[in-house]
């Protein structure tokens, strides 16, 4: 008997060669190439049928004879979710949702399609984890046990493809793209061209039909969707859920997004009914003291459009002949090129200390409006005096000394403000031109260079 050919297949890029290696020659990764049996011969049109159901060629037409509508959103309900998606789903969209097993990707899109449904949106749930059964059990953990969410128990794509043809849902959840896979092809479900060749013909299928499409995708152990890269070409929207499954806390960010702003975030609490959105996201990044501690400077940071409080909490202690420099949630490159502008331009020497830099919460913060108050908080620890109650600092800093604005600084202000902070250490440039209301009970303090920020500290002491 002929042994069936093999070939080894990038779980990285999907690049192919006809024997193992250690590092793929596409993209030079190493340890991604798995075996699989290679693809009969059949050309492009081997799935006969599903192109049949594409969409007819455009006239092609110059921009400005195009009629550019904004796109028709349907919200879920969910403020968070919305927020995020960029103000709800879009009609043909595809939307890509990964994150962790067991962090709620399933409980908050039972959630979403359940209030569209109520909504008179006509939505499907294909579910290929898990039975239709579990399915109901769930909803009713939910407090959903009257819902009307019509489930299809299914993994093969031509009867998802047939199903999504005869019913023409608003919105259909495929859960998960791992499970689904095409008779066309011989690779187990999982595989690389399957997740490849599912995705894009329920990526059709959407921008055919006007169904929104949301697809839920594992996660590998270092965090990135499994499957190829192009996965996250193809689709419109990604989403990545973040959080710790021993926390009650989850964040859905946005890493790409054609329809709204990209690393726009929403913040959940996980409650015994569900996912449930938090108001006031701030509270869970700022510690409880009950009397200001050294080390510990506020910042306002910016996820997408969405100003945060933030606290950054530094500790100096006496090291050895080789200190250690070590940052949780800021970039550990840029905590030494701040030290060692601290001490040229401020005269603060840490060089033979240790220092530990800690954004709390667990968020982690890579714009450089972080340098002035991971600066104070340096200061502040090494000092042994805390900063003033209720104070906050941003501000980006050179290597000259010079302090940089922020981008929306004014608004970051206004978040400040309207948490109760009585002083702001800022850039010049973010400083309000005029007496605004939004700002009262705010003492800003404008500063060009980290010595006037240093001066302004220790004057407040």
């Amino acid at each position: 008997m002929a042994k069936d050919k093999s070939i080894f297949t990038c779980t990285e890029c999907g690049g192919t060669s006809a024997r193992w290696m250690g590092k793929c020659p596409s993209c030079n990764a190493w340890n991604t190439l798995i075996e699989a049996s290679a693809e009969p011969a059949g050309g492009k049109n081997r799935f006969g049928s599903v192109h049949a159901s594409l969409a007819p060629t455009s006239e092609v037409l110059p921009l400005a004879q195009i009629e550019a509508a904004d796109f028709e959103r349907h919200p879920t309900g969910i403020d968070e979710l919305d927020r995020v998606l960029g103000g709800g789903m879009v009609e043909g969209g595809v939307v890509l949702i990964g994150g962790d097993p067991g962090i709620g990707k399933s409980t908050l899109l039972l959630q979403a399609v359940d209030a569209l449904q109520r909504s008179g949106m006509n939505t499907l749930y294909v579910t290929g984890e898990e039975s239709g059964a579990q399915v109901a059990m769930r909803s009713r953990r939910l407090g959903l046990p009257d819902s009307q969410v019509p489930v299809l128990p299914e993994i093969q794509l031509e009867k998802i493809l047939h199903t999504l043809q005869s019913r023409q849902p608003g919105i259909a959840i495929i859960d998960s793209i791992q499970t689904v896979y095409s008779d066309q092809l011989t690779s187990a479900p999982g595989s690389v061209a399957q997740v490849r060749e599912c995705a894009a013909h329920l990526t059709r299928t959407a921008k055919s039909t006007g169904t929104t499409i949301v697809l839920v995708g594992h996660v590998t152990k270092e965090g990135a969707l499994a499957g190829p890269r192009v996965l996250e070409h193809m689709v419109d929207t990604v989403l990545y859920f973040e959080g710790d499954t021993h926390s009650n806390f989850r964040l859905i960010r946005a890493i790409k997004n054609r329809f709204g702003a990209v690393n726009e975030i929403g913040v959940f609490a996980m409650t015994e009914k569900g996912l449930k959105g938090v108001s006031n996201p701030s509270a869970i990044f700022l510690s409880q003291h009950a009397e200001p501690v050294p080390g510990s400077c506020v910042m306002v940071t910016l996820e997408g459009t969405r100003p945060l409080l933030v606290e950054i909490q530094a500790l100096v202690d006496s090291g050895g002949p080789s200190p250690r420099r070590l940052s949780v949630g800021l970039d550990r490159d840029r905590l030494a090129m701040l030290l060692a502008v601290l001490h040229r331009h401020a005269g603060v020497a840490c060089m033979d200390q240790d220092v530990f830099v800690n954004a709390v919460g667990g968020v982690r913060i890579s714009e450089p409006a972080a340098d002035l108050a991971v600066m104070l908080a340096i200061t502040s620890s090494l000092r042994g005096k805390p900063l003033p109650k209720g104070f906050i600092a941003f501000g980006e800093v050179g290597l000259a000394g010079e302090v940089r604005p922020a981008p929306r600084g004014q608004d970051r202000l206004k978040e400040a403000a309207k948490l109760g902070f009585k002083v702001a250490v800022v850039p010049k440039a973010n400083a309000p031109k005029k007496n605004d209301k939004a700002f009262e009970g705010l003492t800003i303090y404008p500063v060009e260079r980290i010595e006037e920020a240093m001066q302004v500290v220790r004057g407040l002491d």
